[in-house]
């Protein structure tokens, strides 16, 4: 059985791993409380100690637009972290899973990007998290890298899904960018997707992957989906109306590219099935997160 360790377990995917995972090896699950990626001694010797056959690393600086503000703190958790945890990884024969973004590629290709396709960046976060791609290249033979994009879930400080249930219950319009193109990732099923893969790890599974649910929406899209299963729920919800607009209607910090969707066919022949469709999974995370939320309340209070 794999003894594995996970960082970033607090966060929204995080979560879904400390699940996922522990049906697959013993596993200790660490917060950034639990282990400063800052300190590289740190690092070598709380996994020296540990001594585990697969690090996986969920841990990352997702703020994208304050990135542009904040490099050096994004570079440190993005790029600087993964090399530190390739080293530890490479000196014990450990294998590190790390997850990495669709914000690597620049938006223009017209079909589903592959695994070798150029990347270049527009933002600071992108570019901090493909340093820590070429890092782990680099520094750790045995390495997972896989791609991910739009991900959301029950847990974590907040995400696309989480954000729209929010401004639905306060407003009754919203503006939402159509000309994005992606595809939305539940959490629980990448971590479920990690979990299948590490079994294969020691069978040559290695180098870097792309995981997103399948299927393609623009953020518009997406909002759209997320209010009608939401209202068929019954969240209490006060939107009436979702407005597409452009990127350039509403400016942000960070340039996001306009086409980001992965090419999933390499890890699906791993996994021996395509991911879930994103509207299944999504209609899924809501009725899961409807029953955390409001289970307990009654349908009077919820119409307040």
């Amino acid at each position: 059985m794999s003894q594995i360790v996970l960082l970033g377990a607090e966060g929204q995917v995080g979560k879904e791993l400390q699940q996922a995972l522990a049906l697959v090896g013993h596993l200790t699950a660490l917060s950034r409380r639990d282990l400063d990626l800052s300190d590289q001694d740190q690092i070598q010797n709380y996994l020296a100690a540990a001594h585990p056959t697969v690090i996986v690393n969920a841990a990352a600086y997702t703020a994208v637009d304050r990135a542009e503000q904040e490099p050096d703190l994004a570079d440190q958790v993005n790029a600087i972290a993964p090399a530190l945890l390739a080293q530890a990884a490479q000196s014990l024969g450990a294998a590190l899973v790390h997850l990495s973004t669709d914000y690597v590629f620049d938006g223009e290709n017209s079909s589903p990007y592959l695994e070798s396709d150029s990347t270049r960046p527009l933002s600071v976060y992108g570019q901090s998290k493909l340093q820590g791609e070429e890092n782990i290249r680099q520094l750790c033979d045995r390495h997972l890298i896989i791609r991910t994009a739009w991900v959301y879930g029950a847990y974590g400080k907040g995400n696309f899904v989480k954000t729209m249930l929010r401004l639905g219950a306060e407003r009754t319009e919203l503006r939402v960018v159509a000309d994005q193109v992606g595809t939305p990732t539940w959490a629980r099923d990448l971590a479920q997707a990690i979990a299948d893969l590490i079994p294969k790890l020691d069978a040559g599974l290695l180098g870097t992957y792309h995981y997103t649910n399948s299927g393609v929406a623009s953020w518009y899209d997406l909002a759209i989906a997320i209010f009608t299963e939401a209202k068929r729920l019954g969240y209490p919800l006060q939107v009436e109306r979702v407005v597409p607009i452009t990127t350039a209607d509403y400016p942000l910090p960070a340039q996001r590219p306009a086409y980001s969707v992965l090419n999933t066919h390499k890890i699906t022949a791993r996994l021996g099935s395509p991911p879930p469709h994103w509207q299944q999974s999504l209609n899924q995370m809501l009725q899961d997160l409807y029953q955390l939320t409001y289970a307990h309340e009654s349908p009077d209070s919820l119409r307040r």
